[in-house]
């Protein structure tokens, strides 16, 4: 099948910035006015959406993404890596001037990280460049942060999703700064919210609630399921029907960048085959701990390894 068809058919696509991360490892992140050293650097193809995209695609799922790229070497680096990764590229959109999106990473010997965005091309994209009839056939719309106005054009897609489309919707710390309100449109069409606890917090401007009272508020508002990712604490999740508080893995930290995304790709993997909402924590889990034993998605695990897991 060429990869370019237009009449492939997703199971999950994915809508967020596609960047260059550009990661520094440093033994440590320096303060204001205050100096450290760079031990090495790697250049890898990511950005929120594409890093959970590609790990649904190495589980074996189908999908695609929705993402602008420049004619320049970062571009070109973009759509190798998902088509070496069978990401259908059938959505990616091409801007013949501008550069594409990077992002500047700095991670020290512990895995902490800061990072610096340039958005480049990725806040460009306007409804008429993308497809509709192929986000009415997926299964699973997954949406991501942009740092301008593609954020727009996300809220105008939601009418033109299927009325079956599931859109999970992982915020990240961007849009949670835009305040609920702004963000309300997209929350009110949210099946399923992947956020972690500080965004949670923020978000709901609540420092003194449990997490639990957190996420059944945003249940109560007919988001259908809430996960709430805690780091090295795990995860609580909670739906209409059952709610868990799943431990995580220990695991050699080499690079947490990305974590939260593996996390969504084994959780969105464990819904798309019918698990129940702790099990799907726990694939989510299992996933990212094994995702962050590397840098970008060197040790992601394969679709045999998560079989074998699940076994």
């Amino acid at each position: 099948m060429d990869i370019l068809d237009d009449d492939i058919n997703a199971e999950v696509i994915g809508f967020g910035a596609l960047n260059v991360d550009k990661l520094y490892s440093v033994e440590n992140i320096a303060g204001c006015d205050e100096e450290s050293f760079i031990k090495n650097e790697t250049d890898t193809p990511g950005g929120s959406a594409s890093n959970t995209i590609i790990g649904l695609s190495k589980l074996g799922i189908s999908t695609s993404i929705i993402g602008k790229i420049a004619d320049d070497e970062d571009g070109d680096l973009i759509e190798y890596n998902l088509a070496f990764n069978r990401v259908f590229t059938n959505n990616l959109i091409y801007s013949s001037t501008g550069s594409t999106g990077k992002c500047l990473g700095f991670v020290d010997s512990n895995g902490n990280r800061c990072l610096y965005v340039d958005a480049g091309v990725n806040d460009e994209i306007v409804p008429d460049e993308i497809n509709t009839l192929n986000i009415m056939r997926c299964k699973i719309m997954h949406y991501t942060s942009f740092v301008g106005n593609s954020f727009k054009t996300q809220i105008e897609l939601l009418d033109k999703l299927g009325k079956d489309t599931i859109l999970s919707f992982d915020p990240g710390m961007l849009y949670v700064k835009k305040g609920f309100d702004e963000i309300k449109p997209i929350l009110d069409r949210t099946d399923i919210l992947l956020i972690n606890e500080s965004e949670l917090r923020l978000l709901c401007g609540e420092n003194k609630l449990d997490i639990k009272e957190l996420a059944c508020e945003f249940i109560k508002q007919g988001i259908g399921t809430v996960v709430v990712k805690k780091g090295a604490d795990g995860v609580f999740a909670i739906n209409d029907k059952e709610e868990c508080d799943v431990k995580s893995f220990e695991c050699s930290v080499v690079d947490t960048t990305g974590a939260g995304d593996s996390f969504n790709s084994g959780f969105l993997y464990g819904f798309l085959n019918g698990f129940g909402l702790e099990k799907s924590c726990e694939i989510g889990n299992w996933v990212a701990s094994k995702a962050i034993e590397g840098f970008g998605m060197e040790k992601f695990p394969t679709c045999e390894e998560l079989l074998e897991f699940i076994k």
